[in-house]
């Protein structure tokens, strides 16, 4: 039996670049945690699939959401207003989409799926 994947992704890919656009935009599965004690980004969720983004808000009205896409900007390096959220307004697991995404981007992921 195959191990579920984190929702719009292919099975075995971590980061998806769209083809159907003449941007290079990338998506970027992450596991967001609510209520931790302090902000971090760094290591993996579900077979590795989803980067997990610890944020203190909680999960009420959107705010751990948006306080996920800032920290996860921060930790990528790019300004917030190019990460902007595909899937999982209601969920832990989302996708997000990195637009316009700096060179190394994926191999920064990597880095930080690692931990």
């Amino acid at each position: 039996m195959t191990p579920p994947r984190p929702h719009g992704l292919p099975s075995g890919h971590h980061e998806q670049r769209r083809e159907d656009r003449s941007s290079p935009d990338m998506r970027v599965a992450i596991r967001v945690k609510p209520g931790a004690s302090r902000t971090k980004v760094g290591g993996s969720y579900g077979a590795g699939a989803a980067l997990i983004v610890a944020v203190s808000e909680r999960a009420v009205d959107g705010k751990a959401t948006e306080a996920a896409l800032k920290a996860l900007a921060d930790a990528i390096g790019v300004a917030r207003r190019k990460v902007r959220l595909v899937s999982g307004v209601n969920s832990r697991d989302k996708l997000v989409e990195i637009l316009d995404p700096p060179s190394g981007l994926a191999h920064r992921l990597e880095t930080l799926r690692a931990g």
